[in-house]
């Protein structure tokens, strides 16, 4: 008995050869991402930290910038005229207060008893400088210096003053006339180290007897 050759099977589809690492075969570049119709093309990739931090950096840079300009705006920001005027009354309050100079400025100094030449009765005006006083233009300049504060140049010696036992010797003088407005009558002499210090003061009005 003959039998009928077997029947062939259908052999199994074989996929296509691919290189290993080939992309898909849709057309695009070896390597190249997703198709279009993906969710994921439309998402932006993100920045990496390298980039955003000079961002960052120039926006803190950018405000610093502006606190600076701010400050320096106010800082030369224009005064308002009352602010000048307040100020020159502050400066003229702090003006050293002096007696009031005039033209009736005239003394007579008598010294007596120097032993020396100094005795004599001597004419001192003052504002311009003039009279028969032998040092008149130095003895105006003491008197000014000494007329400042309301500093009376030909006070006495206070009441209760402590003094050295010193004697300086027989000399006395006499001083009258107007200064500053004020009428003068003071004596002088050096009987102790307070009436020497007083006299000693008003040189060269008086006489230097300092040895």
């Amino acid at each position: 008995m003959s039998q009928s050759p077997p029947t062939p099977r259908p052999k199994p589809a074989t996929p296509s050869a691919e290189r290993p690492g080939s992309g898909p075969t849709s057309g695009s570049a070896p390597g190249s991402g997703p198709t279009s119709g993906s969710a994921s093309a439309a998402r932006p990739l993100p920045l990496p930290r390298s980039l955003g931090r000079p961002a960052a950096l120039g926006r803190l840079l950018l405000g610093a910038a502006a606190s600076l300009a701010t400050a320096a705006a106010g800082t030369l920001a224009p005064v308002a005229p009352d602010a000048y005027a307040a100020e020159a009354v502050s400066r003229a309050s702090l003006r050293v207060p002096t007696l009031a100079v005039g033209s009736e400025d005239r003394l007579t100094v008598t010294v007596r008893n120097t032993g020396a030449t100094a005795d004599g009765t001597f004419e001192l005006r003052c504002h311009p400088e003039g009279g028969s006083h032998p040092e008149a233009r130095e003895a105006c300049g003491r008197l000014d210096r000494r007329t400042t504060w309301g500093t009376d140049p030909f006070a006495p010696v206070g009441s209760g003053t402590m003094c050295t036992m010193q004697y300086g010797g027989p000399a006395t003088a006499h001083v009258t006339g107007t200064w500053a407005g004020r009428r003068v009558d003071a004596r002088y002499d050096r009987r102790n180290g307070c009436e020497i210090a007083r006299w000693d003061a008003l040189v060269p009005v008086l006489p230097d007897l300092r040895a």
